[in-house]
């Protein structure tokens, strides 16, 4: 299975759409059998699943994500799990082990764009990311 993890250095990015990078991994029988790191291709709707997509991916794993792009992902068949956060090679373990648990979303909704505020900050205590 293809699994990209948003990232952000050497950790699961706070939100998927503005980490600046994806690990991706491809995960057979327990053992990684490859891992890239690509760039974040830029924010805008539908644009990364699509991304994700075409590079074969089946999961996205992230700390948070808003519904609009849970909804993307959905559509393309790509699961999402939010709400995970840690060092990435921690991350790869648990996904190695089938023993990645989600959560909830740490963006929380109702401060973005259709909502009628801007919003800078997440709503989440680390603040990492920057809308």
């Amino acid at each position: 299975m293809k699994i990209a993890i948003s990232t952000d250095g050497d950790y699961v990015s706070s939100h998927f759409g503005r980490c600046p990078s994806f690990t991706v991994i491809d995960i057979e029988d327990g053992t990684v059998t490859s891992k890239e790191v690509f760039d974040n291709p830029g924010h805008q709707p539908g644009f990364i699943p699509q991304f994700l997509h075409e590079k074969g991916v089946q999961c996205i794993v992230a700390g948070g994500m808003g519904m609009r792009a849970t909804g993307f992902f959905n559509e393309l068949g790509i699961q999402a799990i939010v709400g995970v956060s840690g060092e990435i090679n921690e991350v790869i373990e648990k996904l190695q082990q089938g023993t990645l648990t989600g959560g909830e979303s740490l963006c929380k909704p109702g401060a973005g764009k259709g909502y009628g505020l801007d919003k800078t900050v997440c709503d989440h205590s680390d603040d990492k990311c920057d809308h």
